[in-house]
């Protein structure tokens, strides 16, 4: 007879050894890593990234709702917030003007659905306006990840992403919008080939999704 595992629901924070397997892996493909206790630190160190007057544009994320960074960014007024921007632009006649500031700002902020123990980040979207800053449009791009989205592999992180993101992104997006969300777009970042210019803030403490 065969004894199952216990299936490690996405929401638990993972090991140390686990976040330092991560960490090494992603910092050997070119990211610089910064394992950090908790989303107060992360939001000192963001601000401490991100040089005053900068263009930056935050991705929708719970992360950095929760952790303060996204109202520090778009109105704290240190920055040229991208976000605030784009929401006064007409979208029937600006559209070019909002997928240009999208696409690249000196640096995009946001988090990103699973990380891999084997130094991947995975980012999905539903309307993908994050992402092409993400790849690298921005010139700097800087990550927060909770340790819940510490996965072992590739697999794994699509998983997370179908049984445990989008359920919970699709209440959000509903409440907000009156639509549910969709994953028409994933990301998968391999590797940083542009020394200095990913930053992965990676979290001993489970925040966002």
């Amino acid at each position: 007879m065969t004894t199952q595992l216990p299936v490690t629901p996405f929401t638990d924070p993972a090991a140390a050894e686990r976040l330092e397997r991560a960490a090494a892996a992603l910092t050997a493909h070119g990211f610089a890593v910064e394992v950090l206790d908790d989303a107060a630190a992360a939001r000192t160190r963001v601000a401490s990234l991100i040089p005053e007057g900068a263009s930056v544009f935050t991705g929708a994320s719970e992360t950095l709702r929760l952790s303060g960074i996204d109202a520090d960014i778009n109105t704290g007024g240190r920055y040229q917030a991208v976000k605030p921007l784009v929401l006064a632009i007409d979208r029937a006649t600006g559209a070019d003007e909002i997928r240009r500031l999208l696409a690249s700002p000196d640096v995009v902020v946001g988090s990103v659905a699973a990380v891999t123990e084997t130094g991947s980040l995975v980012a999905a979207s539903g309307s993908g306006s994050q992402l092409p800053a993400y790849a690298g449009g921005a010139g700097r791009a800087i990550w927060v990840v909770g340790a819940q989205k510490v996965v072992p592999d590739l697999e794994t992180a699509l998983r997370r992403i179908e049984e445990h993101c989008l359920p919970l992104e699709s209440v959000r997006t509903q409440e907000v919008h009156g639509w549910p969300s969709a994953v028409n777009r994933v990301l998968v970042l391999n590797g940083e080939p542009r020394p200095g210019r990913a930053t992965v803030l990676l979290l001993r403490e489970a925040i966002g999704f």
